[in-house]
């Protein structure tokens, strides 16, 4: 895959468009075989708790929700601009090489 866990990613659509984030985890529907990704501090929900027992009190619980891959974009490190992914073989291991600057990516 492109996008992996830990990537610093930017969103392109939605209504967070321009925000930066962390990728915290990579999903896929295996029934539609779309990937989707996790970014830390966007595309939050909410979710209204019940209590669960007598004398507890209900509480609002804030959880990022999954954005299809295709709208978030890889941040290359070493200037921070969104970029395309590619991959180079380097002796016989293929790494993941960000396109605009052509450096490897760790």
């Amino acid at each position: 895959m492109k996008i992996k866990t830990g990537d610093k990613v930017k969103v392109l659509r939605g209504k967070d468009r321009g925000k930066n984030g962390k990728v915290v985890q990579v999903l896929t529907n295996k029934k539609t075989h779309k990937i989707y990704v996790v970014v830390e501090g966007v595309n939050k929900l909410k979710r209204h708790m019940r209590p669960s027992q007598q004398g507890q009190k209900g509480q609002i619980i804030e959880l990022p929700a999954p954005i299809a891959i295709g709208n978030v974009m890889f941040l290359d490190p070493t200037n921070n601009k969104p970029t395309r992914v590619g991959f180079k073989m380097e002796g016989s291991e293929k790494k993941r090489v960000a396109k605009k600057t052509g450096e490897f990516i760790i």
